[in-house]
């Protein structure tokens, strides 16, 4: 499988967007015409920098404005077409993109317009080139690739082919039916874009809203797989345009890229088992059965105020590293790791963040299978020195630099924790305060990379994503959504933050982009494990009275059960499934905090109209802006 990309879809100068190409993995790329206008330098340098850098141009664009013109207009358009024939020879690419027009002195009639590309066709066959016609959502005579095809197949030229681009043809709702029905030798180029579907004049959508495969709602899968029953084998090429990718990072926006259409092209390879395609094979998205465990980098100081949170939550120390300062903790089936070493990743973690969480191990039912998929998909997999008795356990980088393990219940890895881990007692009573698992893990990111983030979860492992909301902060708003597995084995939150003004905009700049700002825990009898864990003096968010005369406002609640909720500062939501009751921690350190969940029938949500009053209740103890870390 070839792929390609636009240069249009990549920030920064033409150098900059061929070197992160090129690191990308892709092959090819499409030169669009003004990356190289502005580039200072000839055509013919410009080609041998693509080559330089492993890469093909496997077309220039865009020439518009072509077809179905009469007189003097017509004689220019072809002027302009052979310039750009010219320009082509000089780069060292023998296919041009003409888009359907939309200029309004162009006539109608498929018929003069086939009539215009067999001409075009014959002056590119002179001199060893190729045209690819692509139909342009709001073109003013041909908007449906339908009747581009049919442009085609009129025109009769061997140098004369389909250039297809889901965006255009999505958009449209054109079905896709009649895409199979096409020879796949007569398509010359493919082009893809996702995009969120929102309602809007089609040109503005399509310039400004574009998106990797899989981080919109466009339905490519259905489109790639009519085109793969074609027999088409020319390159797969990303043309996206959008203004946050514009003023991104190059080397995040290509990675991206490139994983996308790995990811886009393995789904199709499953839908379409009986074509054969030429596409990396590689081990199916893992489903994850839940968090391992959660591991902590801290200092020895640090390292004691966290063991008094985690007594006061009733969590029990149990276990001892055999070979590094690292200590386990324990309560029902959650596992927290303390990592205090001097040396190794955890070290430079907490030197870089401070307190943080810096590792997350991650149960599934293979972790090899899940570490090579991975690793065909771009991510950067992270290694220490092994020391004497450790397990090696496979890795991935995670947000903010933090790792993910990849743990399994049918390889030795199973046994980590017996294996690398000496008890400090016998019948240690891990029930605690009653909390039984871990419900989900909050990373903040921001805001330009909820998008990278996203799709890395959702095309490693088997997730989905749930739409983009706003949650109200007092000072902004911050996009959040879930990833989680359908059974809801693993569940995780992302809030991407724009403003550092934001309480988990904050915390991302006061701990220099550490990515968990809290680990939320699950417990059958919330107010049951409220009174437990007062006993233990741990001390909860106060919640103001404010809130609780509203609640009753919105839900039909017993007095007697308010009076609870309000005694304990605990949250309420409900939906049409269930409920859900949330109980925090007060802010520690950069901003971190711990939540405890009670989950009622099928509610399977996050509690999100309570978020503003949470955020508030947080910020009112936080440390205030500008005073350092003690």
């Amino acid at each position: 499988m070839k792929t390609s990309i636009s240069t249009v879809s990549i920030a920064g100068d033409l150098g900059e967007k061929l070197t992160a190409i090129a690191a990308a993995g892709f092959n090819g790329i499409e030169i669009f015409e003004q990356d190289f206008i502005t580039f200072d330098g000839s055509p013919e340098t410009v080609g041998k920098m693509v080559r330089d850098h492993g890469l093909t141009i496997d077309l220039l664009q865009p020439m518009r404005d072509f077809e179905g013109f009469t007189g003097q207009a017509r004689i220019r358009a072809f002027d302009r077409a052979e310039r750009k024939f010219d320009l082509m020879e000089q780069l060292g690419t023998d296919l041009l993109l003409v888009s359907s027009s939309d200029h309004p002195e162009a006539l109608g009639g498929i018929e003069q317009i086939a009539e215009d590309f067999r001409e075009l066709g014959e002056r590119a066959a002179k001199r060893g080139l190729r045209i690819g016609y692509e139909a342009r959502a709001w073109g003013r005579v041909i908007s449906d690739y339908r009747d581009a095809w049919e442009v085609i197949r009129m025109a009769d030229h061997e140098a004369v082919g389909l250039i297809l681009d889901s965006f255009h043809i999505l958009a449209r709702n054109n079905p896709l039916n009649a895409i199979r029905s096409i020879p796949g030798q007569r398509i010359f180029h493919v082009q893809l874009a996702d995009a969120p579907k929102i309602e809007m004049n089609l040109e503005y959508w399509s310039r400004h809203f574009r998106t990797m495969p899989g981080e919109g709602e466009l339905d490519l899968l259905s489109f790639m797989s009519s085109v793969a029953a074609t027999g088409y084998k020319g390159p797969i090429a990303l043309e996206i345009l959008n203004d946050q990718f514009r003023s991104g990072r190059p080397r995040a926006i290509a990675v991206d890229g490139q994983r996308s259409l790995l990811n886009l092209m393995d789904k199709v390879r499953q839908a379409e088992p009986h074509l054969a395609l030429n596409v990396p094979k590689m081990p199916a998205r893992e489903p994850i059965r839940g968090v391992e465990f959660v591991e902590f980098a801290a200092s020895d100081k640090d390292a004691g105020n966290l063991a008094g949170m985690l007594s006061a939550l009733g969590f029990v120390k149990t276990a001892k590293h055999i070979a590094r300062d690292v200590t386990l903790w324990q309560q029902g089936d959650i596992k927290l790791v303390i990592n205090t070493s001097k040396e190794g990743f955890a070290h430079s973690a907490y030197v870089m963040h401070g307190l943080s969480v810096c590792d997350i191990g991650l149960l599934v039912d293979d972790a090899s299978a899940a570490a090579e998929r991975a690793r065909i998909l771009g991510a950067s997999p992270f290694m220490q020195k092994r020391l004497v008795g450790e397990l090696n356990i496979p890795a991935v980088r995670g947000v903010g630099g933090s790792v993910l393990h990849l743990l399994d219940r049918t390889s030795p890895l199973a046994k980590v924790w017996t294996v690398e881990f000496e008890p400090l007692g016998e019948d240690v009573d891990i029930a605690g305060a009653g909390l039984t698992a871990i419900d989900h893990v909050a990373q903040v990111v921001n805001d330009e990379d909820m998008q990278t983030w996203t799709l890395f979860y959702e095309s490693i492992f088997a997730l989905d994503k749930t739409p983009l909301v706003d949650v109200s902060d007092p000072s902004g708003f911050v996009h959040s959504r879930a990833i989680q597995s359908s059974d809801g084995a693993f569940r995780l939150t992302m809030n991407g933050v724009q403003t550092h003004r934001t309480f988990a905009g904050r915390f991302v700049a006061d701990s220099s982009g550490s990515s968990v700002q809290h680990l939320a825990f699950r417990t059958d009898d919330l107010l049951a494990t409220a009174a437990k864990l007062k006993e233990r003096g741990f001390e909860p968010l106060p919640i103001s009275e404010n809130y609780y005369a509203d609640l009753a406002t919105r839900f039909d609640l017993e007095e007697a059960f308010l009076k609870q909720l309000g005694e304990a500062n605990i949250f309420y939501d409900e939906d049409e499934n269930g409920s859900y009751m949330q109980l925090y921690s007060r802010p520690y350190g950069d901003g971190f905090f711990f939540e405890i969940v009670e989950r009622r029938d099928n509610y399977h949500k996050y509690g999100a109209p309570n978020a503003a009053y949470r955020t508030a209740a947080l910020k009112r103890l936080s440390r205030p802006s500008g005073i350092p870390r003690k």
